[in-house]
């Protein structure tokens, strides 16, 4: 059973002009580490990322909740997690801080995170194998589906996993191919256009075919310069995304947007205010057939319910370190395959316990296995540290979410 919890405040101050965007132009990639310490010798970790200011907060919250995982059996817990979900993310004081977003919701994240680590590492395998041996009875058990019932029950939540058991052997080949993977560093916002060009040519030929640049500049000729060398680069044949962030008003975003579509991007990131479900649909419609994409700042399963019904985005980029963890992810992932929209998630924990979630994703599910985000600047801080060959990440074989820093 655990026995002690240790909560840490990580933070890492990243080199040059990395990790900027036109909002967070000074960030420090930053952890609150959860570990539970059980009574075996087993250490779950689980993280929650900010970019600095504040993590202390999402720190002293974690040890709320983690001060009730005190003398409980890990295997008991997870069997009934969803309920236990239920009531730490309703507790009826800390609720209010929320509820279901910001800091104590962050602080759930890394509590979960590290009860899904401990888990497999209890059980010794990796935290996809754990995920996509369990039934589907026994995945629905760790979720939390109070507010989704307008679109998904239980009982349609397990109907959905098990009619994709039929088929999920045929998608157990990309265990030995690789999760493909795309190259968000290439064009970080400070960064300047030389350094951009260089890193789209390092890019390719690392063997990325999907790449990524920060947009957002009060001077939008400078956005429509810098995306339109992004193409030039890496050609036609590569996917090109642009991220704005959040930076833009409704209006601008109209017009920026149309402005971007003549270098025919993949889609376009977080164009506005993550809480303004209306004017994303507004802005859908209005630049189709490009896409939009956003998720991650978006907090919990409602607001990506209102999302989905509202048909305002195309792609879903959920991150299991900014909602409620490892068990929200795989509810609001349930969500997206009900209503057909993939999930790419965003990966505020550099892609390590992400690599699991996508291949659970993909073979236990059925979402299509697009790509991965890859940052790799505090790759060398893990313990096990996410491997990417030839543009594709390769399947953890260690026990746990690889989420463990050195």
């Amino acid at each position: 059973m655990i026995k002690k919890v240790n909560i840490a405040d990580r933070r890492y101050q990243l080199d040059g002009n990395a990790g900027s965007d036109a909002v967070h132009r000074d960030p420090i990639y930053s952890y609150a580490v959860t570990q539970l310490i059980d009574d075996s010798g087993h250490t779950g970790t689980g993280l929650a990322f900010t970019l600095g200011a504040g993590n202390e907060l999402v720190c002293q919250a974690a040890q709320h909740y983690a001060n009730q995982l005190i003398g409980k059996d890990i295997e008991e817990t997870m069997a009934g997690f969803g309920s236990l979900f239920q009531k730490l993310s309703n507790d009826q004081q800390f609720r209010w801080l929320g509820p279901h977003k910001g800091v104590v919701h962050l602080a759930l994240a890394s509590v979960t995170n590290a009860c899904y680590d401990l888990w497999a590492k209890k059980r010794g395998v990796p935290l996809w194998k754990l995920l996509t041996d369990l039934s589907p009875e026994q995945i629905v058990a760790t979720l939390d589906l109070s507010y989704l019932e307008d679109e998904l029950t239980a009982a349609d939540a397990i109907q959905l996993l098990a009619n994709q058991q039929q088929t999920a052997a045929e998608r157990m080949g990309i265990l030995s191919a690789g999760y493909p993977g795309y190259d968000t560093s290439v064009g970080w916002f400070n960064y300047s256009d030389e350094m951009v060009r260089e890193n789209c040519i390092k890019a390719v030929d690392a063997g990325f075919t999907a790449l990524k640049l920060k947009v957002g500049s009060t001077d939008f000729e400078r956005d429509i310069r810098r995306a339109n060398l992004v193409r030039e680069v890496a050609g036609n044949n590569v996917k090109v995304m642009l991220d704005a962030n959040q930076q833009w008003n409704l209006p601008q975003a109209l017009y920026i947007c149309k402005r971007l579509q003549d270098m025919n991007p993949y889609w376009i990131e977080e164009p506005t205010h993550p809480d303004d479900v209306l004017a994303h649909q507004t802005l859908a419609r209005a630049i189709a057939p490009v896409k939009l994409a956003l998720g991650e700042h978006v907090p919990n399963k409602v607001i990506f319910k209102n999302y989905l019904q509202a048909g305002a985005a195309a792609f879903i980029q959920v991150d299991a370190v900014r909602v409620g963890g490892v068990s929200e992810f795989i509810t609001i992932s349930l969500l997206c395959k009900k209503f057909g929209i993939p999930v790419l998630p965003h990966v505020g924990d550099m892609g390590q316990l992400h690599q699991h979630l996508v291949l659970f994703n993909h073979i236990a599910m059925g979402h299509e296995a697009l790509f991965l985000e890859h940052i790799p600047h505090l790759k060398k801080y893990f313990v096990n540290p996410a491997m990417v060959v030839n543009g594709a990440y390769q399947t953890p074989q260690e026990p746990g979410s690889s989420s463990d820093l050195i």
